[in-house]
């Protein structure tokens, strides 16, 4: 009975359960009790149940009232039921005996009419078997008399016979495999030696056509090869008495110890064979625009492995990967080998199968390129590796400063970099199945020259003195070497591209996703050399800076120079003005010419640190003035006071105007120095400061002065 079917009672509201949980397909007692023991106790739960069977007992009770004629007449109709089944059970029992007994006979018949079959059977197949050893026998002296020696030999249309005899032969071994018979197996015997001797016949002649050129009695051989299911005899045949010897004279050592193009020339006599002994059959055989005989592979199963099998018999020394450059060129030899191979291949189906063949796969692999590379990179990589480990010093420039706005690298280093760069896609170098390899390696010699930029900004020089060194034709300074450096980088950056370039040309599939990842690749390594410039810009400025804030140490000593000294008022900027600017002055004559821009940029840095330097030193002058000018002028009060004498009016010009007087000179004779060189000093910063602290403290000054006057 369904869910639908079941009317239960509807249970009071105040119970802890629902009447339908109770008819739920899973309803189990203890899952029951434990979800309900959480919101009731257990002797709230028995009320509650207690309460909900008197509620069924009465719904029982009601339905048997309500049903109770039904539950009457359903007994009294069941009253002699029995009986009638009982009287069924005899009849039933024979009509069952009756339909085992026509089944059985029905089974008999079937077993009789399947012997007969059978039997019908055999004698057919020994009808077949006779009618077949009739025709073997026929077949047989047929053959044994059109194979006769000296009949097939003097025979002017020898082709001919050999067509019939295949045709003969054919059926031969169709009757043989369809006759039964025991004493088939002598005559199979004779047939095999028939089918021997007519195969001698068939090679000969077809053997003698090769050598012939005989395109329609090549093609006719050919057919009755495809007729007997010979084609791989034909095959072997070919690779036997005609590839194979021609191959054996010109795959050996000494081919390749006296010829002067040693493999290559080997290369080139394989391929005269498939152009001069093999031309006619591959024409026949694989031209696909010409009447051909189909099912036939020469190039693959006569020529191609019989080379192969000869060159790892007999030059196997081809292989070896210890000299890269002599490996490199018979690679690339064999290589142009395989793809002149190729276009023999005129069909799709032909080069398919040259490139599944298993001997070609294994021919290829071979050639180890992996040792190949690694040779490639410890040398390549040594050469770089060695230069870059070198201290820096002098020697590390190349160039002079005319080789800055050269294409011309003016550092060793990157000389050696870029030099080897290119020498990775070199044609003596490179090989195309090696191209990811490459690619990453010239990407880890950016990266290796990246750090050792990194490393060489870092690097402590010998003290020498720089100012001499910038008269020179060749500058041997540490700021040359950074000059260089950034020269060089800038450079770098704008010639990648042109790897990329020669990349794209190397590279023979150029999908846009392997452009795409090249382009991505490159660019991040471009990033991070463009990352350099600054770096190496804040390096040029910190050694100009070097060079120059040592003479500002002077202008501490100026107050030492009027006080209590009675010179006159200053009227020529001090000579610490001139040694401070002397160095910027010679970078800026020796390397504007060449390098305007970057001079510009990096002299307006080192004059904006140069001033903010100057600056403090000048604030710190005036305000060291200051304080004592305050000290003698409060002890004089004291000492008028102590003596009762009036304050006198001040007498010309003090010391201490006349520091501030040649501070302020000295400030203008530093901003005029930079004006001279083409410098903008708005571009300079705490210029203004600068001239604003020397013009204040004179104006102030004067206005003392005239208070006090």
């Amino acid at each position: 009975m369904s869910k639908e079917n079941i009317n239960l009672p509807k249970a009071p509201k105040d119970l802890c359960f629902m009447e339908l949980e109770f008819i739920q397909k899973n309803f189990n007692v203890d899952t029951f009790l434990q979800e309900h023991r959480k919101s009731s106790k257990l002797e709230t739960m028995r009320d509650d149940l207690g309460i909900y069977l008197k509620l069924l007992r009465s719904a029982m009770i009601d339905l048997i009232n309500r049903d109770y004629i039904d539950f009457v007449n359903l007994s009294s109709n069941l009253i002699g039921l029995d009986t009638a089944i009982n009287d069924l059970q005899t009849p039933l029992g024979q009509l069952r005996e009756e339909v085992m007994q026509v089944r059985q006979t029905l089974d008999d018949e079937i077993a009789a009419v399947s012997n007969n079959i059978n039997e019908k059977k055999k004698i057919r197949e020994y009808k077949q078997s006779l009618f077949s050893l009739q025709h073997i026998y026929k077949s047989l002296n047929k053959l044994s008399s059109v194979l006769s020696l000296n009949a097939f030999l003097e025979s002017p249309t020898k082709i001919d016979i050999l067509e019939q005899a295949a045709a003969e032969l054919n059926l031969l071994q169709f009757h043989m495999s369809r006759c039964k018979l025991d004493i088939i197996n002598d005559k199979k015997k004779e047939g095999e030696q028939l089918e021997q001797s007519y195969m001698m016949h068939l090679n000969e002649f077809f053997l003698a056509c090769i050598q012939e050129k005989n395109s329609a009695l090549l093609i006719r051989c050919l057919r009755i090869y495809v007729i007997l299911d010979k084609i791989r005899d034909a095959e072997n045949l070919v690779r036997k008495e005609v590839v194979g010897p021609l191959v054996h004279n010109v795959i050996n050592v000494e081919n390749i110890q006296i010829d002067l193009l040693g493999l290559q020339s080997i290369y080139n006599r394989l391929l005269n064979i498939l152009s001069v002994e093999l031309k006619q059959l591959l024409y026949i055989t694989l031209h696909p625009n010409r009447f051909s005989v189909k099912g036939f592979n020469f190039l693959v199963n006569s020529f191609w492995i019989d080379v192969e099998e000869k060159i790892e018999q007999y030059i196997k020394c081809i292989f070896a990967p210890g000299d890269p450059v002599l490996f490199h060129s018979r690679y690339v030899a064999t290589l142009e080998f395989l793809e002149k191979l190729e276009t023999e291949c005129v069909t799709p189906d032909s080069l398919i199968a040259l490139k599944e063949n298993e001997q070609y796969k294994n021919f290829l692999k071979k050639w180890n390129l992996p040792v190949y590379f690694q040779i490639r990179f410890q040398e390549i990589g040594s050469v770089v590796e060695s230069i870059l480990t070198k201290s820096i010093s002098p020697t590390s420039i190349k160039e002079t400063l005319d080789s800055l706005t050269q294409n011309e690298f003016s550092l060793h280093a990157t000389h050696v970099v870029w030099e080897n760069l290119q020498r990775i896609w070199a044609d003596d170098i490179y090989l195309y199945q090696l191209f990811h390899q490459f690619w990453k390696f010239g990407l880890q010699i950016c990266a290796r020259y990246q750090t050792w930029s990194q490393t060489a900004l870092k690097e402590v020089w010998s003290m020498e003195s720089d100012v001499g060194n910038f008269n020179k034709a060749e500058h041997s300074t540490k700021l040359n070497f950074l000059v260089c450096l950034y020269k060089d980088i800038e450079k770098m950056i704008k010639m990648l591209p042109f790897l990329l370039e020669t990349a794209r040309k190397k590279l023979k599939q150029q999908t846009p996703r392997v452009l795409k990842l090249l382009e991505d690749s490159l660019d991040e390594t471009t990033e991070n050399l463009r990352t350099l410039l600054p770096w190496v810009s804040e390096e040029i400025v910190n050694e100009l800076l070097r060079q120059c804030v040592t003479h500002l140490k002077q202008v501490s000593d100026i107050p030492r120079l009027f006080r209590r000294t009675k010179r006159d008022v200053p009227t020529k900027p001090c000579a610490y003005v001139k040694n401070a600017l002397a160095f910027l002055i010679n970078f800026h004559s020796n390397y504007k010419k060449v390098i305007p821009d970057n001079v510009n940029c990096w002299l307006e840095s080192a004059f904006s640190s140069l001033t903010e330097h100057y600056l403090a030193s000048v604030t710190d002058v005036l305000t060291s003035v200051q304080k004592t000018e305050e000290s003698l002028r409060r002890l004089k009060k004291i000492r008028d006071k102590s003596t009762g004498a009036l304050s006198s009016e001040v007498q010309g010009i003090s010391d201490d105007e006349k520091i501030r007087i040649q501070l302020q000179v000295d400030v203008q004779a530093y901003v005029n120095m930079i004006s001279e060189i083409e410098i903008s000093t708005s571009n300079v910063r705490y210029i203004e400061e600068l001239l604003h602290a020397a013009e204040t403290s004179t104006r102030r000054d004067t206005d003392e002065n005239t208070h006090l006057t």
